[in-house]
């Protein structure tokens, strides 16, 4: 007994935890500073964390109401209707939802290069095949609709990353809405926002509105800090929103997680907080850093250091993680998550002598 052929799907590599780097390099957990996962080292909302309380002697029920509270407050919060927002467990549930709800087996999607490896995975998983359009280091990783089109070949997805990991790049709604505009009708573009509460340009949700060819996915990961709790959600075209109740899984976000959603929603001091710490992170990181840099619209920065393999395992022995972007296909480069004021002045002092070495 085998499973079905899996040699072409790829292994998400995630950012390597404190204790796994601490037990392999014999260092106190306490000393390391992890910056290599996007999370937000203020932790999550503290209203979000009352709430995990409060509610936590209900973990044994599913969810109905909280699931249906939380879905209320992301339609009016957004002015859609509720059918068209899905919950899902994490941003990636959402792409999974997608591909359940609208590839047909071989269909194919098309990915930015670099970019993140679950579009890709999703779609294989659901019997889709996968394409690639570049975003190019020369060019600043610039997003932009011929960009996109360049490589478009009818596919039924086409992902953009907006803020874009790990470039940090955007696209803007203008050019968002000339690659809806010149893709077939039955292509959906779908705007990755998962890092947008760190940018200032719109989100494309104004397009969910008007069009039936354009989705939004967001998620609590990141400015909310419930990257643990696993919740993303998707704002759907009303056309086609009815198709979630045929493909997401049952209880897919559990009873705590949208109780910590909903009061995260309700916690403007955290994420205020949160989006001034990124902003101070990524302009100290943009002046200190003896590495060159580009200019970030989410909770990171990119950074090329020459060897980001060596570089960034020279820092985990001085304890401060950083993310490897190997597995971007950008092996020069390292990306460093926006943190504290200390955290980021250690960071780039380590960075600095790791990288003169």
């Amino acid at each position: 007994m085998q499973p079905r052929d899996l040699s072409d799907h790829a292994v998400y590599r995630a950012g390597r935890g404190i204790e796994e780097v601490a037990r392999e390099l014999g260092l106190d957990p306490d000393d390391l500073v992890k910056l290599s996962s996007n999370e937000n080292v203020l932790g999550p909302s503290p209203k979000a964390a009352a709430a995990l309380r409060e509610y936590a002697d209900r973990a044994h029920q599913y969810p109905k109401a909280s699931h249906t509270d939380l879905t209320a407050r992301l339609a009016d919060d957004w002015d859609l209707s509720a059918e068209q927002v899905w919950l899902a467990n994490g941003g990636d549930g959402v792409l999974d939802c997608l591909s359940r709800a609208l590839l047909h087996p071989g269909e194919r999607v098309l990915v930015p290069e670099p970019g993140f490896a679950y579009y890709g995975m999703s779609a294989r998983n659901h019997h889709g095949e996968v394409g690639t359009y570049a975003l190019s280091k020369a060019d600043d990783f610039a997003q932009t609709a011929d960009v996109v089109l360049s490589d478009y070949d009818g596919e039924r997805i086409v992902y953009v990353t907006s803020p874009h990991n790990p470039s940090g790049s955007v696209m803007p709604i203008d050019e968002v809405e000339a690659l809806a505009e010149g893709t077939d009708e039955e292509t959906l573009v779908l705007v990755d926002e998962a890092y947008a509460e760190f940018s200032k340009i719109p989100s494309a949700v104004s397009l969910v509105r008007e069009r039936d060819d354009v989705a939004v996915l967001r998620t609590f990961s990141k400015a909310y800090g419930l990257a643990g709790m696993r919740l993303g959600y998707g704002l759907i075209p009303v056309e086609w929103a009815d198709a979630y109740a045929r493909v997401h899984t049952p209880f897919d976000t559990g009873e705590l997680t949208c109780r910590a959603g909903l009061a995260a929603l309700d916690d403007d001091e955290h994420l205020e907080r949160t989006v001034k710490m990124v902003e101070d992170a990524r302009a100290y990181l943009a002046d200190e850093l003896d590495a060159p840099t580009w200019e970030s619209h989410g909770n990171f920065v990119l950074a090329e250091v020459g060897d980001g393999t060596a570089v960034s395992e020279a820092a985990q022995r001085e304890g401060v993680i950083v993310r490897d972007c190997s597995s971007f296909g950008l092996p020069e480069c390292v990306r460093i998550t926006c943190g504290t004021a200390e955290q980021m002045e250690r960071a780039a002092a380590v960075l600095n002598e790791v990288s003169a070495a």
